[in-house]
């Protein structure tokens, strides 16, 4: 014997509640895929997430221990992004990025070579100044030619080295040799300031000029001078997103980090000075 049927109004009424329920389960999905797909990355910045993939990172030789450790933590923080450090001179880092090479990131040793990349139009929004450094210079441990001042270097018996003048420590050279009035007879000219450190570590050279972080860094190979004329170039150096970074949300991140308080204090720790 067959059950009775439903009443007409009830079987209504059971139609009614699974239309309803479906339309809602189907505004809900669209509303959760436009979430998805319409964030920009200004809020996926702004909500933390800096996406994944790899990070180029440009930046000048002389952030070289900092900005890797930094990129360490970045990493751990983030596991899905790589990020992969360029170091060298500024000038040529900027030359690098206007011919097109993949950067997120550029952090410059001084404002002129990002001024260069900003006036090209290929920096995201205003660069951001991060730490000063100024210039040191530095001989062999135990200082054997007994060097005390800037005019010591005028010795054409001294095998000084320096930076070329494109390059910040170079351009900070020539505006301190010029307060001082002494002229540095160099034996070479370098396109890095880790070029200069590194020829008077192996003896290549007696002395030269480098920023007060590079001897830190060297500390137990080489002895940093303070002169007096230093603080005539002291060197800002400004940070800035790319416009044209394939990977926007992680260089937010990243210049995040390096400006802010962690950034801060790592750098304070390397001899890097407040801005």
């Amino acid at each position: 014997m067959g059950h009775p049927a439903p009443p007409r109004n009830a079987t209504k009424r059971t139609v009614r509640r699974r239309l309803v329920a479906v339309f809602l389960g189907g505004v809900l999905l669209a509303a959760t895929a436009c979430s998805a797909a319409g964030q920009d990355p200004q809020q996926a910045s702004e909500s933390g997430s800096p996406g994944s993939g790899e990070l180029n990172v440009f930046a000048a030789a002389s952030l070289n221990g900092v900005l890797t450790n930094l990129a360490a933590a970045f990493e751990d923080d983030h596991p899905g992004v790589t990020v992969r450090l360029n170091f060298a001179g500024s000038s040529d880092l900027a030359t690098q990025i206007l011919s097109g090479a993949p950067a997120d990131v550029f952090a410059s040793a001084n404002p002129e070579n990002m001024d260069t990349v900003t006036a090209s139009g290929l920096a995201a929004g205003e660069p951001v100044t991060f730490a000063t450094n100024e210039l040191q210079i530095v001989v062999p441990d135990r200082n054997p030619h007994g060097i005390t001042s800037l005019a010591d270097l005028a010795d054409q018996q001294i095998k000084t080295v320096i930076c070329a003048p494109q390059v910040p420590c170079g351009a900070a050279t020539q505006k301190v040799s010029r307060e001082a009035g002494v002229e540095i007879p160099a034996v070479s000219e370098e396109s890095s300031v880790t070029d200069v450190l590194g020829k008077v570590v192996s003896g290549e050279a007696d002395a030269g000029l480098v920023y007060v972080t590079d001897v830190k860094n060297a500390q137990g190979q080489v002895e940093g001078i303070d002169f007096a004329e230093a603080g005539a170039a002291v060197n800002d150096y400004p940070i800035a997103r790319l416009a044209e970074s394939a990977n926007p949300d992680a260089a937010e991140a990243f210049v995040a980090l390096v400006t802010g308080p962690e950034g801060r204090k790592a750098l304070a720790d390397y001899g890097f000075g407040t801005p």
